[in-house]
């Protein structure tokens, strides 16, 4: 993968154009208009001309209104969006939009004195880009777009404004406050947090949550979590409404009773952990029961649960005949033996074969009961995302709050993403990781069946060395991830996946290099992480099948991190 340019010199040009703009720009009147057309996508790509076939629109995430667009660079192909808007010779405009994802320009051509253009590099929430133009003497139209950065993924755009006099073509008035919001209601609770969620109201570009009267923190969505509570306390919440022209009257007020501290939950697990998966299949790996999974594995992720026919549903159906007969009252016996031995099973969703797919809230509240439902059945301590054929991260962060809320604080919460899924904090996965920040146990990114990937230092690692792993974790340590929810992601043996195979012996000098600085190959982290949880393996049977080599080796030197 090449390393790309930050920008090519013309852009500073343009910036400092742009700064002087902005400096010379006078106040709106009271007349002006949004002059662009279709400004929030909610009639599709109408008015709107994009190359390459690269946009479309989309129903989440959005900033405003119902839809949003998403654009997607490829090859030679920027994906450059563009609207001709009537304007007024010899007046001042403000252009803005909302971005979102990759790499995002926004831009003015043929304003008959100065083109103008602004950008921002990826950016996992909503970001407002703003620039300013004049129109020459005889200009009565201009072209506007967005357009993103070859190589990168997808940017996020909604409610673009080319606000100004009216140039006969503008259908968005100048906005008015919004109302306040209606359907405040406390939607979970776990020891230290409480989720709310209200009804979206109509013109609002945001909202401000308060807490016992002090606004605490600003969303897009009509749904927050509030962290950093302390336990068994009632607080007191409200929302407001904001677009441009203000903030609306708070709503009413709700408590939300943040439950116990945790006994016997996340708090059992140990400060550095190994997951490793289990087979519920035969591939020519080691058959095993639960029963006979090498005691150095700390969370057995149990592979997998299955898509059932009601969307996001999913249910988990034991292969007694294809592991030699092992019954589903031995299953669950098995299940509350490790638990007594101070082990977590969990039920894994996903694998390269998963099918489930959770976007829209119906799916997500389906997804949510199918998956405690297992819990209750069978006595899982929680779930694993291992979807790797995407994700929708409103949607699975809603599901995971959910299943939060029914579970309680004990809720074990894994993921195993693809490097490619956590290359960039504006990746879907990346972006559910960051939202379930609060409940997560850790993510146990999958090293291996990758091509080469950027580390956070910006240069580009290939799979199997200690500088691949280092380097592809920094990314999550430094992208808001604890240290506590990092683990490296490593097949057990060569036959465990297609490539990416590294030794045990590699896996602990990594191990080292992030908590300790020592065992580093031509990578070094600007600082070390003590507390970071350790290592997980595809898979325990073909882990058994090489002797336990794998957590023989890897199991003692994780348990051994300071």
């Amino acid at each position: 993968m090449p390393i790309l340019s930050r920008r090519p010199a013309r852009f500073w040009t343009a910036a400092l154009t742009t700064a002087l703009a902005l400096g010379a720009a006078g106040p709106a009147s009271a007349a002006d208009v949004n002059n662009a057309k279709n400004a929030g996508f909610e009639s599709g790509l109408s008015n709107w001309t994009c190359s390459a076939s690269s946009g479309t629109t989309v129903s989440s995430p959005v900033h405003g209104g119902s839809a949003a667009l998403k654009a997607t660079p490829a090859g030679q192909d920027n994906a450059k969006c563009v609207q001709t808007v009537a304007v007024k010779p010899n007046a001042t405009y403000t252009l803005s939009a909302w971005v979102q994802g990759g790499y995002a320009y926004l831009g003015a051509t043929g304003t008959g004195t100065t083109d103008v253009s602004t950008w921002t590099p990826d950016t996992a929430s909503w970001k407002q880009l703003t620039t300013t133009f004049t129109t020459g003497a005889s200009t009565t139209s201009v072209t506007v777009y967005t357009h993103g950065w070859y190589g990168q993924a997808a940017y996020l755009a909604d409610d673009v404004s080319v606000y100004g006099p009216d140039g006969g073509g503008g259908t968005d008035p100048a906005p008015t406050v919004p109302a306040a919001p209606a359907g405040l209601a406390v939607s979970g609770t776990s020891s230290s947090s409480v989720s709310l969620s209200w009804n979206a109201v109509s013109g609002a570009t945001g909202y401000h949550v308060y807490r016992n009267g002090t606004k605490i923190t600003a969303v897009t969505g009509t749904s927050a979590t509030v962290t950093g509570l302390a336990a068994s306390t009632s607080y007191s919440f409200q929302v407001t409404a904001v677009n441009s022209a203000g903030e609306s009257v708070k709503s009413g007020a709700v408590t939300g009773t943040t439950t116990a501290s945790p006994g016997d939950g996340g708090s059992a697990l140990p400060k550095h952990a190994v997951t490793g998966y289990w087979q519920n299949f035969n591939n020519g790996a080691t058959v095993q029961k639960l029963s006979a999974v090498q005691s150095q594995y700390d969370i057995i992720a149990v592979a997998f649960a299955d898509a059932t026919t009601t969307p996001g549903a999913v249910t988990f159906t034991l292969d007694s005949a294809g592991l030699g007969g092992y019954t589903v009252d031995q299953f669950k016996a098995d299940i509350k033996a490790k638990q007594a031995a101070g082990k977590k099973v969990v039920v894994s969703v996903g694998g390269q074969n998963g099918t489930v797919s959770v976007s829209d809230p119906t799916s997500a509240a389906n997804f949510a009961n199918s998956v405690y439902a297992l819990m209750q059945t069978y006595g899982f301590d929680g779930v694993d995302i291992d979807l790797e054929n995407g994700l929708n991260a409103t949607y699975m962060s809603q599901a995971l709050r959910s299943l939060s809320a029914k579970a309680g604080p004990g809720l074990i919460l894994t993921m195993a993403p693809q490097t490619i899924d956590m290359q960039s904090t504006s990746n879907a996965y990346f972006q559910t990781a960051l939202n379930v920040k609060d409940i997560l146990t850790v993510v146990n990114m999958q090293y291996y069946n990758s091509g080469s990937m950027l580390g956070c230092d910006g240069k580009v690692y290939s799979q199997g060395s200690v500088d691949f792993l280092t380097a592809l974790a920094c990314i999550q340590l430094e992208g808001g991830l604890s240290p506590s929810q990092v683990g490296l992601g490593l097949p057990a043996s060569t036959s465990g996946a297609g490539s990416g195979y590294v030794s045990p012996s590699v896996v602990n000098n990594a191990l080292d290099c992030l908590t300790k600085g020592t065992g580093c190959g031509s990578f070094k982290p600007s600082k070390t992480y003590p507390d970071l949880r350790g290592a997980m393996t595809w898979s325990t049977n073909w882990d058994a099948a090489a002797g336990n080599a794998w957590s023989n080796t890897v199991g003692p030197h994780v348990h051994g991190l300071p």
